[in-house]
């Protein structure tokens, strides 16, 4: 009784911890969400300009990382939303829908109106209700700094069948927060963990709540039984049976002034209800052990449900903290976890299979028998490392490597085949990457995007791949990553630069944006034009004006002066670097 009533006692000071850390956090947070909250609420503005659905085929998204792909639960179809795009200087939050048909292997952009708050680090769920639902909840909106944040706590429904969104405005929701999980579970969301962070303090969450699809209400799950640790980026995925599994995530803590400790959570857990009926609402926490080949510790790595009763992780980072920086190990490895048997193990390529190298097996055998010891050598000498180099527009080179496990092919293997199908490892794969967007539809699994660092210079990828789950034999490469779209601004040391005053991006593609903005309609105002080789600061000069009243006009006359002026130069700001 000693033990259990000191274990309890130690946990209910935990709890009374983590609730007063939340109110620091809270009180903390609210002026610099104030600061957002006006940003945010001009690009609404904007988007509420839009009153028809405009769908139109484009070209693959801009890089991106954190945002979310979708299969389509009724069509042959992938749908891409948010994300964000971070160039080194400033970072660049979107609110865009794309949509990829696997069959046509094209793009095409779904302007809808009135969308959610432009975000990243969201979650996104897809239901066969009324022709297919997409659902998102929260996630986070940057200032161009990167250094300030504000949480979404809210709840939307995209009706792919109209090509409508809709906020959902239920009491009794999650708090805001990114990097937590969603997944559908029957007929709920059910959402667990993530963080909330502002400039000097943070939190992370291991509370559950349910969305009931049924009564649009929201209830806090109080299972019993002794659940994960708080964290953000776990696994998360639903087994047949409607239990929950969550696996790994990344969290961090505070071990002394201005000193944070992180840690890559690698333990397992079970949620399921306990009984039936009237019990289905309570639910248990359980710990996994699971047998096999686990994956490494990492954290960003991505997760899908695939085929047989299996869930998958993509890919990730593993941290080295040095004491002055810090060193990332990427990886482009798929780890298969068997539902069914509790049990990890690797992803392996096979290689394309060819009868013609079949038949030819059969009749050198013999005669290069030798040839095949040999080759078995090699395999059994482990991973294949391959080193590409990319050339970015800018003109830096970026040194790629790829550690490639060898296929797992039969040991027979002739020399001259290899030739024929290709030197062994040198299949295509994607790069090493973390954040990286999957979603599986009959069977494949597509990737898209994602993010390496080389150094201190971070590489956003626009990149689209698929593999077939079902022969895991090779990767295909459906849109290839451009070097010219590797953007890379060094840090400036100007407090012009600094300020958050200056370039409040965040919203559409630049290439985009000035052409949204020739399509207003003619009734309303147009805003001042760029003169012909003018400097930014020479058109703030002569226009500041002009843009003070149009964000006092949007923010209203409650709005401090001091908001209107900050709104006012980076709308300024964001027209002048669209014009030019």
């Amino acid at each position: 009784m000693g033990k259990k009533g000191k274990r309890e006692k130690k946990g209910k000071g935990a709890e009374k911890t983590a609730a007063k850390m939340e109110k620091k956090v809270s009180r903390r947070a609210k002026k610099e969400e104030e600061d957002l909250e006006a940003l945010i609420a001009e690009f609404q503005s904007l988007d509420a300009k839009k009153t028809q659905v405009i769908e139109s085929s484009c070209p693959p998204p801009s890089p991106r990382v954190n945002g979310s792909l979708s299969a389509h639960p009724e069509k042959d179809e992938l749908i891409l939303f948010g994300g964000e795009y971070f160039n080194g200087q400033k970072t660049y939050l979107y609110n865009e829908l794309y949509v990829y048909n696997i069959r046509k292997n094209s793009w095409s952009k779904v302007e809808i109106p009135n969308p959610p708050p432009r975000r990243c680090a969201h979650q996104a769920a897809v239901v066969p209700t009324a022709g297919g639902q997409l659902w998102v909840f929260g996630g986070e909106f940057a200032s161009p700094s990167g250094e300030q944040f504000y949480h979404y706590k809210d709840l939307w429904v995209l009706h792919l069948a109209t090509k409508t969104w809709e906020q959902i405005k239920a009491s009794g929701g999650p708090s805001g927060r990114s990097g937590h999980r969603m997944v559908a579970c029957k007929r709920q969301l059910i959402i667990f963990g993530g963080f909330h962070e502002s400039a000097r303090d943070y939190i992370y969450y291991n509370d559950v709540y349910a969305f009931n699809l049924d009564s649009f209400t929201w209830s806090k799950l109080v299972p019993s039984g002794i659940g994960p640790a708080p964290r953000s980026g776990c696994q998360m995925v639903t087994t047949p049976e409607g239990s929950i599994i969550i696996y790994g995530g990344y969290s961090k803590q505070r071990i002394k002034k201005d000193v944070d400790k992180g840690t890559l959570h690698t333990d397992m857990f079970l949620l399921k209800t306990e009984g039936a009926g009237k019990e289905e609402d309570k639910w248990a926490w359980s710990r996994l052990n699971p047998s096999g080949v686990k994956p490494t510790p990492r954290s960003g790595f991505s997760a899908a449900i695939g085929p047989n009763n299996r869930s998958l992780l993509f890919g990730g980072v593993h941290d080295e903290e040095e004491e002055e920086s810090i060193e990332g190990d990427f990886f482009n490895d798929i780890y298969f976890y068997d539902m069914g048997k509790n049990r990890w193990f690797p992803g392996q390529l096979k290689g394309p299979k060819s009868e013609k190298r079949k038949r030819r097996r059969g009749r050198q055998a013999e005669a290069e028998g030798a040839e095949d010891e040999e080759m078995e050598k090699q395999h059994s000498q482990g991973p294949v490392e391959i080193i590409k180099e990319v050339v970015a527009e800018d003109g830096t080179i970026m040194t790629i490597k790829q550690v490639i496990s060898g296929p797992a092919e039969e040991k027979e293997r002739s020399e001259s085949e290899e030739e024929e199908d290709g030197a062994l490892g040198q299949q295509v794969e994607p790069c090493p990457r973390s954040n990286a967007m999957l979603a599986v539809k009959h069977g494949i699994l597509y990737l898209y995007g994602g993010m390496f660092e080389v150094g201190d210079r971070q590489f956003t990828l626009s990149d689209l791949y698929s593999i077939d789950l079902h022969k895991m034999e090779e990767w295909k490469v459906l849109v290839e990553m451009d070097p010219k779209a590797q953007e890379w601004l060094e840090e400036s040391e100007s407090d012009e630069e600094e300020d958050d005053t200056e370039g409040a991006e965040g919203g559409e593609e630049e290439e985009e944006s000035s052409e949204e903005e020739s399509e207003d309609e003619g009734g309303e105002e147009q805003h001042p034009s760029v003169q012909p080789d003018e400097k930014h600061e020479d058109y703030l000069s002569r226009t500041e004006q002009y843009w003070i009243k149009l964000a006092r006009s949007n923010m209203g006359p409650e709005a401090k002066e001091k908001k209107v002026v900050k709104v006012a130069h980076a709308m300024a700001k964001t027209f002048y670097e669209d014009s030019v």
